[in-house]
């Protein structure tokens, strides 16, 4: 598979509409501050209660120009059964070597969705896959400078949270696209959670609670498993 590019951003989701949900805002940040951003869904959601897979890849593409990102691609992995193969650690680290990204963003390890945590493992794996040279992968070896986790389902004491309040607009549109899975209107559809009305403010009282702790409308959290280091006491925000 090959992409459009080298990115500053890579981030993956297990599914077409996890990366918008978790760190959508962040994406259109980055984008409106002239940042490539990649996003590469890893599976097409194809045991999704609702919505076709062609019908997800085209609301996915929706979305990405809604959020302004560089490209975006699916490694078709399977959906319910990601990380079980060698191959699919071949694919992430072929595809980090050929965004060779200085950041790269996945699930965070701890959610109540299976697929969430394997994608976690699988994209961790394949960030550090992709630094070795001798890693049989396509592409020459690649070291991300920074990986980091962010939430879908469930959250924890992020390390640091993005102000994402003036593209949080972006995100909610980003959203919208996903009608298969949030606003479905077929004759055989289902009710899932993220049918629920509750599911849309679960998102947004995060990212409202979030943002209170720091001052601000809207912020999404991040967690990074290394200690992020400041120059000096007075960088970064207010106490």
């Amino acid at each position: 598979m090959t992409v459009d590019g080298p990115v500053d951003v890579l981030a993956f989701g297990p599914h077409p509409d996890d990366i918008e949900i978790g760190l959508g805002g962040i994406v259109a940040k980055h984008a409106a501050l002239g940042h490539r951003v990649g996003l590469c869904d890893l599976t097409a959601g194809e045991m999704g209660s609702n919505g076709t897979v062609e019908e997800r890849l085209a609301e996915a593409e929706a979305a990405r120009a809604v959020l302004g990102a560089a490209w975006r691609v699916n490694l078709r992995l399977p959906d319910r059964a990601l990380g079980r193969e060698a191959e699919h650690v071949r694919a992430v680290a072929s595809l980090v070597r050929q965004a060779r990204p200085r950041a790269v963003a996945a699930p965070y390890w701890d959610d109540r969705h299976p697929d969430h945590v394997s994608a976690s493992r699988l994209v961790s794996e394949g960030v550090f896959s992709a630094g070795l040279r001798r890693y049989p992968a396509d592409g020459e070896a690649w070291k991300t400078g920074r990986l980091c986790f962010y939430f879908i389902n469930d959250s924890v004491p992020p390390s640091f949270v993005v102000d994402v309040s003036a593209h949080y607009a972006v995100k909610q549109r980003a959203l919208a696209c996903h009608v298969t899975q949030f606003a479905p209107s077929s004759t055989d559809a289902v009710a899932t959670r993220l049918t629920s009305s509750r599911f849309q403010q679960l998102i947004e009282s995060r990212d409202a609670h979030f943002g209170a702790q720091v001052g601000v409308a809207h912020a999404e959290g991040v967690v990074v498993r290394h200690l992020v280091v400041a120059a000096h006491l007075l960088e970064g925000g207010t106490g």
